[in-house]
C-alpha cells in the first residue's frame, strides 16, 4: 500500500497511496490540492491495497472471523517506518467492517479528559485510530488500558480526599495504533492489542505497480521503464514514490509535452536531486563529509550535523535510517562509520579498513586467575 512521511513518513499522516481508476475517474486536467490528491490515491479496500501480502492475509482473517462471528475485531497494532500506509490501512479497517472511523494522534492526547470524551462518543463498532499512538501522555495511556480490556473509563471528578471516581460505559470498540518506533510502546499497552503487523519496505516491482495506478488516477502518461526509474528511487517507500510522480509530472508538463519517459524522469530527479540510489543532497551531504572530512570515521553524530549544517536529530532520523539499510553506514559504539559501499557511491577508493565498517576484531586475550593459571572451562 502506501504510506516517508513524504513528510519524509508511507503515507502518516502515515501514508499516501492509490485508488482505483474505475471508482474515481478523472483525466489529465485533475488539479486537486496536495492533500485532496493523497486522499484520491488511498486504496479503499484490501483487494485494492498492493504489497504487505502478508499483512493483508492475516488481517482478513481477523477481520472475517470478527464479522462471522458478530463482535469487534481485537485491538490492532500497525508498525514500521513511515510512508508505508498504516493510516491507509487503518481506513481500510473501517471500511471493511462498514464502521466509522475516529482519528486522532498520540501527542494530541495530552490530558486523560482528552481521552474520555473521544471515547464517550464512539459507538457499538465504530474504529479508533491513534496515529503515533508511542507518543500518547502517560495519563491517558493509563485510561486506555481500562477502556481497552473492559470498554470502560474512570473519570475522577474533584481533588484531593473529596475526589470520587465515577466509572463511564464505553460502546464496544475497536482501537487501531499506528507507530514507527515500536519499541518505544510501553509493555501493559502493547499487550493488550490482539493482533500487531509489521509493515515492511516495498519491491520495486510492487513500487510500479503503484506508480501505474497513481499514474491512471492522476492522468499522467507513464512508460513502464519510467515507473522504474522512479520505483528504484523511491526508498521503498510509496509515498516517496507518489510524492516523485508528481514531482517528475511537475518536469514533464512544463519542459516537456506531458509524457514521462524513462528520459524525462531522470532528467526531472536530476533536478530534484534524487539519485540512482535515491540518495538526496542531504544524505549525499552526509556521506561527503563523513568519507572527506572524517576520513571515513567515527565520528559523532552530533559532530557530523554540524559538519553539514542539520541538527543532530535530522541526521539521525531523516537521513540515517536509510543510509544503513543501504549499507552505507554503520554506528558503532565510537560513532558513525562509513562502510566500503559509501566510498564507491562517492567514486572513491576505500581504504582497507572500510570492509568492516571501521571495526577492527580482535580475538579476545584469556584471561589469568589469581593463582596465574589459565582458567578451565567452565564447570571445572
Amino acid at each position: 500500500m502506501i504510506g516517508d512521511d513524504l513528510s519524509e513518513d508511507g503515507l502518516s499522516g502515515d501514508d499516501a497511496a492509490y485508488d482505483d481508476p474505475h471508482d474515481s475517474p478523472v483525466t489529465a486536467a485533475f488539479t486537486a490540492p496536495d492533500g485532496d490528491i493523497e486522499a484520491s490515491l488511498r486504496p479503499k479496500s484490501l483487494d485494492d491495497f498492493i504489497g504487505q501480502p502478508r499483512v493483508r492475509e492475516q488481517l482478513q482473517l481477523v477481520l472475517r472471523g470478527a464479522t462471522m462471528r458478530g463482535g469487534t475485531p481485537d485491538h490492532i497494532l500497525l508498525s514500521g517506518p513511515p510512508g508505508l500506509g498504516k493510516t491507509s490501512m487503518a481506513m481500510i479497517i473501517a471500511a471493511e467492517l462498514g464502521s466509522s472511523l475516529r482519528l486522532t494522534s498520540g501527542p494530541a492526547l495530552e490530558r486523560a479528559g482528552d481521552l474520555a470524551a473521544m471515547l464517550s462518543n464512539l459507538v457499538e463498532g465504530d474504529v479508533l485510530f491513534i496515529d503515533e499512538i508511542h507518543r500518547i501522555a502517560r495519563p491517558a495511556e493509563e485510561m486506555l488500558y481500562l477502556a481497552m480490556e473492559d470498554f470502560r473509563v474512570d473519570v475522577v471528578v474533584g481533588k484531593g480526599p473529596g475526589a470520587t471516581s465515577i466509572p463511564l460505559e464505553v460502546a464496544p470498540f475497536t482501537l487501531v495504533g499506528a507507530t514507527t518506533r515500536s519499541g518505544a510502546l510501553t509493555g501493559p499497552l502493547r499487550d493488550r492489542f490482539g493482533f500487531t503487523a509489521h509493515m515492511d519496505f516495498y519491491e520495486p516491482a510492487e513500487l510500479q505497480l503503484i506508480l501505474r495506478r497513481s499514474a491512471a488516477i492522476l492522468g499522467i502518461d507513464l512508460h513502464d521503464d519510467a515507473s522504474a526509474e522512479i520505483a528504484g528511487r523511491s526508498r521503498g517507500t510509496p509515498r516517496i514514490a507518489n510524492r516523485l510522480l508528481r514531482r517528475v509530472r511537475d518536469y514533464a508538463e512544463v519542459r516537456a509535452d506531458g509524457v514521462v519517459t524513462r528520459d524525462i524522469a531522470m532528467a526531472a530527479l536530476e533536478v530534484y536531486d534524487v539519485d540512482p540510489i535515491g540518495l538526496d543532497r542531504l544524505d549525499r551531504a552526509v556521506l561527503g563529509a563523513l568519507v572527506r572530512s572524517f576520513g571515513g570515521g567515527p565520528v559523532g553524530v552530533s559532530t557530523l550535523a554540524v559538519a553539514v549544517g542539520e541538527e543532530p536529530g535530522t541526521v539521525e532520523e531523516v537521513c540515517e535510517p536509510f543510509l544503513v539499510r543501504a549499507g552505507m553506514i554503520a554506528r558503532t559504539p565510537r560513532g558513525r562509520v562509513a562502510t566500503a559501499a559509501a566510498w564507491l557511491q562517492l567514486g572513491l577508493t576505500p581504504p582497507p579498513e572500510a570492509a568492516t565498517g571501521g571495526i577492527e576484531v580482535r580475538a579476545r586475550e584469556p584471561q589469568l586467575d589469581r593463582s596465574g593459571e589459565h582458567p578451565g572451562p567452565p564447570g571445572v
